[in-house]
């Protein structure tokens, strides 16, 4: 799970006004590591226009085999037959969407503290998003920032959860956030909003594996 999580792309149609299918074509191309289909916010896709957008993209992802999570959408993670889900704490309980989505599926869960890991480990959770980390504009609903020291905290009392952090994660803060102990970084616009979408999601995984070593 660790290694999948390195370069964590997440995208929604709300994310770009560009093609998200070449966006994550070169994301893929770039080397992102997994990828998450979030569709939320003002103006989002909803029913089978947004299903129909899923299928697309979790084609790019399984041709390249890279593991298509989807967020806060059990139904359509398991009409799909997604390789996981995400959810929020504002979302549905992890400990029953474990149950819907069974044991071989990936679940995901969002994390602002300590006490937010030890609850989704409880539910069975397989990785945490933590965050934010930094100021992010991505999310409207984002909560307090974070800082490298939460992460830390983590770490320190033994916590040893593949975590992947989240919140305005940049090629020129992605090593700290490695160093601080997060198994991978989790992106949206540092991905989605750039001019050459490939080169950039290389220079982030470069910072990535910079800070591994």
């Amino acid at each position: 799970m660790r290694d999948k999580l390195a370069l964590y792309f997440i995208l929604g149609s709300t994310n770009t006004d560009k093609n998200l299918e070449t966006i994550l074509q070169d994301a893929i191309d770039g080397g992102i590591t997994l990828f998450q289909f979030r569709e939320k916010g003002l103006g989002a896709k909803i029913g089978e226009e947004k299903h129909e957008l899923a299928k697309l993209l979790q084609q790019i992802c399984r041709n390249a085999k890279i593991p298509f999570i989807v967020n806060d959408d059990v139904e359509l993670a398991l009409e799909l037959d997604a390789d996981g889900i995400h959810v929020g704490q504002e979302d549905e309980d992890a400990q029953l969407v474990r149950k819907k989505i069974g044991s071989d599926k990936i679940l995901g869960v969002s994390a602002h503290s300590v006490e937010d890991v030890c609850r989704a480990m409880e539910a069975g959770a397989d990785y945490i998003g933590l965050g934010p980390i930094f100021p992010t504009t991505s999310k409207a609903d984002a909560k307090e920032v974070q800082g490298v020291k939460v992460l830390k905290q983590i770490r320190k009392q033994g916590i040893d959860i593949p975590i992947v952090a989240i919140g305005g994660i940049t090629e020129h803060n992605a090593r700290d956030v490695i160093l601080a102990g997060a198994d991978g970084i989790s992106v949206i616009s540092a991905i989605a909003s750039a001019s050459d979408v490939k080169n950039a999601t290389a220079r982030l995984k470069g910072m990535v594996m910079h800070g591994v070593k």
